[in-house]
């Protein structure tokens, strides 16, 4: 939803205030390679319970859809894979061989974290799995692993406090610019979103250090409060698609389907077939 909703403010005559006022844009809001891949990664833990990085990487190459916005290095480690590259290969490949550090891992990794929730050492362990397929930049792994743990902590019925929940994704976190964005996250709870955006970035740059600082202060501040999280995203522009996906997914783990405006479930283009 976050991803469909945030996707079309990429579009000219979109209106934030109209939105705020329940007056969304017409459907059906197509989402984008955001969601297709959390849809694969969902079927993976669906029908295996585990992450196999051979399979997905495979899942991933096999159901690529150049028209649902794939960035060009997801799209050249996939198009290698499906040729018949190992991932570890291609995914290595990229950026002069330092592997990629942007927020495709991330965006992709909600569902992961709320679906082992229980137990956070798993959280850690798949969501890493997960990412390295793709992301084999340190930073691109820890965006991803800091998404995960924040679905799992926000999967809790009680709803932590917004520096509580910041120092438990941190917690044993591996240092870097990401974790470092984070931290500073913690200082600017309570700010508005545009000074947020500003501190943290806003995805612009597609990297997960500029990216997942920001949704997990979104996050953090409207844990319970999904069309606030999600009109907080496209307030701040940059990566809207993404900065949705990821604070969408997190809030969802909390709030439930409830907690998403009937009237937008209506006007998102249905979910593929194959992950229902």
């Amino acid at each position: 939803m976050g991803d469909a909703l945030g996707a079309q403010f990429f579009m000219v005559g979109r209106s934030l205030p109209d939105l705020r006022a329940g007056n969304p844009p017409a459907g059906p809001w197509e989402w984008t390679d955001d969601t297709e891949m959390a849809c694969n990664l969902i079927t993976e833990l669906r029908d295996h319970g585990a992450v196999d990085q051979d399979r997905l990487a495979a899942t991933f190459a096999d159901r690529c859809e150049p028209y649902r916005g794939y960035g060009a290095g997801a799209f050249f480690i996939l198009h290698k894979v499906r040729d018949g590259i190992p991932w570890q290969v291609a995914a290595g490949a990229v950026f002069n061989g330092q592997g990629s550090c942007g927020n495709g891992a991330a965006m992709r990794i909600a569902p992961l974290g709320a679906y082992f929730a229980d137990d956070m050492a798993k959280v850690v362990e798949q969501a890493t799995l997960s990412a390295e397929v793709t992301h084999q930049h340190p930073e691109g792994i820890v965006g991803a692993v800091a998404v995960a743990k924040a679905a799992a902590v926000a999967s809790r019925r009680n709803r932590p406090s917004a520096r509580d929940f910041l120092d438990e994704v941190l917690d044993g976190l591996a240092k870097g610019y990401t974790s470092k964005g984070i931290r500073r996250a913690l200082t600017l709870l309570g700010r508005s979103v545009a000074e947020a955006a500003y501190e943290l970035g806003n995805g612009s740059r597609v990297t997960a250090q500029d990216t997942v600082p920001f949704t997990l202060w979104v996050a953090a501040t409207y844990l319970d409060d999904y069309p606030s999280a999600i009109t907080s995203c496209i307030e701040a522009g940059g990566d809207i698609d993404t900065t949705g996906a990821i604070a969408g997914g997190i809030v969802a783990a909390h709030t439930g389907i409830d907690g998403v405006p009937k009237q937008w479930l209506a006007a998102r283009e249905p979910l593929p077939d194959w992950a229902l």
